[in-house]
């Protein structure tokens, strides 16, 4: 009967292995079959049916060419290397500035306040907040450079 349908012989013993597997189940787990034969013929029709509707034989299997050029969301292992060690280089060369200008980048970029918000917890302005800041990145830029991190464009 699977033979009949599919018409392939690998596909047609998939399905009567899996159909014996489960009569065999159903017999240990003590339930009478009056007609195992029809059953049999039963549960290959069905799981016949159920491989036409399955995705894995609409779409079957891809070479590995094509699945290699599937990118991942991940960022690749040697990006993930570079860019650990470009922080590494950058918490090394925040910790040589000073307090005040590790101060404001850390509540502007690393807690992401707005001049606002920060301008409320350090008792300025925020026209000071954002002179503080440019000063603090051109200082951070310039011990960048000299430790060789080049810029982004």
């Amino acid at each position: 009967m699977a033979y009949a349908r599919w018409m392939d012989a690998d596909t047609a013993l998939d399905i009567t292995q899996e159909a014996f597997m489960r009569l065999w189940k159903q017999w240990e787990a003590g339930e009478e079959i009056l007609n195992p034969r029809a059953w049999l013929l039963r549960v290959a029709r069905n799981l016949a049916e159920d491989y036409a509707k399955s995705s894995f034989r609409r779409n079957g299997t891809h070479p590995p060419q094509l699945m290699n050029g599937v990118k991942s969301h991940a960022p690749l292992p040697l990006e993930a290397l570079e860019r650990e060690e470009t922080f590494a280089q950058l918490r090394g060369v925040l910790e040589q500035l000073p307090e005040p200008d590790r101060e404001i980048l850390t509540l502007r970029y690393a807690l992401d306040y707005n001049a606002g918000e920060i301008a409320d917890l350090l008792s300025i302005n925020a026209t000071a907040v954002h002179m503080r800041l440019s000063r603090a990145r051109q200082r951070l830029a310039d011990k960048l450079t000299a430790e060789g991190v080049v810029p982004v464009p």
